[in-house]
Parts: structure tokens; C-alpha cells; sequence
């Protein structure tokens, strides 16, 4: 069977943790084992039809980078390897992290960048995310008023982590199933 690969950005971990949260969540049949995005290559995610893409935010509304100080690097040199590849027929589902406490005034705006590398080449974005129940002056995420992703903020409001990404996962897997399933070759 066909499963959603899921690769993340990270310098903490908290990224990471999220993304095994995740694939825990949906269970080892359908979700392979999360991947940073600093070890993988191009042809490691176009193998997989469904896709969890996860990063946090850094400085002034950046994705980690070497730049932002992640030793190995990141989703910043990540994403010329995509440059000219054409991800029509990839479904995606994107989560950020950010601390609206901290940074309200860009809060999780990172994840703005991811959608939009994925959406240019031709990625579908599926699973966006209420804006309700936080509390921030501004974020790039946020389109149609809702932010484009699932936006988790561990740090200001941990409690309320699980059940977002129980919610999150129940709207997302029957989108990401429908993308395994369009793809599997016909019965002979």
C-alpha cells in the first residue's frame, strides 16, 4: 500500500515531534517514518503522492535555514532543488509552529513560505485552519481567513496541541487517502 510521506523542518525538535505525533496518529500502514528535510532529496518526496509538510518560524517570518541558524540546513535549501519540478498530482497538508505571545505581529508566517513553494509547482494545499482560538496581530499563513495549514503554538498553548492535531489529522486523511487511492493502477 501507498503511504504519505511526511518531512519537516527543524533546529529544535518541537517540529519533529510534531510530525511523529502525526504519523502515530494515522499509524504506520498509511504514514511513513517522518523525515527531516535537510536528509532527504528531491526524488525522496516526489515518491510519495501525499505529503505532511511541517516547519516552524524563525526571525522575521523565515522557514529554518542555515541563515536562521540551523547547522545542517533546511527548508531554505531545500527548496531550489524544486526549482522547475512539477508537482501536479501531489497532494499537500501543511502545519506550522510559531509563539503568537512572542511574535504576534508575524506569527507562524513561515508557513506561508512552505505553501507557497508546493502550491507554485503545482502541489494541491488541502487542510487549512481556523484562525479562532489564537490570538496574533498578524501572520503571512492566513489566506481567506484561515491560515493555510494547521498552525500549533506549543509554547503559548501546549494544552491545546493534541486536540488540534486530532482535528487536524480526521480533516486531512480522507483528502490524503483520496490522493493514495486516484493513484493506485487500475485492476487488470
Amino acid at each position: 500500500m501507498k503511504k504519505i510521506g511526511i518531512f519537516f523542518g527543524t533546529d529544535s525538535g518541537t517540529t519533529r515531534l510534531m510530525a511523529k505525533k502525526l504519523a502515530k496518529k494515522l499509524g504506520d500502514d498509511i504514514a511513513a517514518k517522518p523525515l527531516n528535510i535537510n536528509r532527504v532529496s528531491v526524488d525522496d518526496l516526489l515518491q510519495y503522492d501525499a505529503l505532511i509538510l511541517g516547519t516552524p518560524t524563525y526571525g522575521e517570518g523565515q522557514w529554518p535555514s542555515a541563515a536562521t541558524g540551523v547547522k545542517d540546513g533546511s527548508w531554505e535549501e531545500f527548496a531550489p532543488k524544486l526549482a522547475g519540478v512539477d508537482l501536479t498530482g501531489k497532494t499537500v497538508a501543511l502545519y506550522g509552529l510559531g509563539n503568537q505571545e512572542k511574535y504576534a505581529d508575524r506569527f507562524a508566517s513561515g508557513l506561508f513560505m512552505l505553501y507557497q513553494l508546493f502550491v507554485d509547482a503545482g502541489a494541491t494545499a488541502v487542510g487549512d485552519w481556523s484562525t479562532e482560538s489564537y490570538e496574533f496581530t498578524h501572520s503571512n499563513a492566513v489566506r481567506n481567513g484561515r491560515f493555510v495549514g494547521l498552525v500549533l503554538d506549543h509554547n503559548s498553548q501546549g494544552m491545546l496541541t493534541e486536540a488540534r492535531l486530532d482535528a487536524w489529522v480526521d480533516a486531512i486523511r480522507p483528502k490524503l487517502m483520496h490522493a493514495l487511492a486516484s493513484e493506485a493502477p487500475e485492476p487488470a
